[in-house]
């Protein structure tokens, strides 16, 4: 089983983003999603952006993670 974690992208640079995982930064790949804009919500597995999704997707994600003992912060 593989597991995405929603992240908004705060900020684009050759190819890659830098994301904020609640609080939490990392820099992404956007290779699966070239045309991802500063601001949305992706799913991020592997290091790469998969997937938009809205702001109330990655809310509900994040409260579902948390249910079945998962810290996303």
């Amino acid at each position: 089983m593989c597991l995405a974690i929603p992240a908004r992208i705060d900020s684009i640079e050759a190819g890659s983003a830098e994301v904020d995982i609640r609080g939490l930064k990392r820099r992404i790949g956007l290779a699966l999603l070239p045309d991802a804009a500063v601001g949305e919500f992706v799913l991020v597995h592997a290091g790469f952006a998969i997937q938009r999704i809205d702001q109330d997707e990655a809310e509900e994600t994040y409260r579902l993670l948390e249910q079945t003992g998962i810290t996303v912060s």
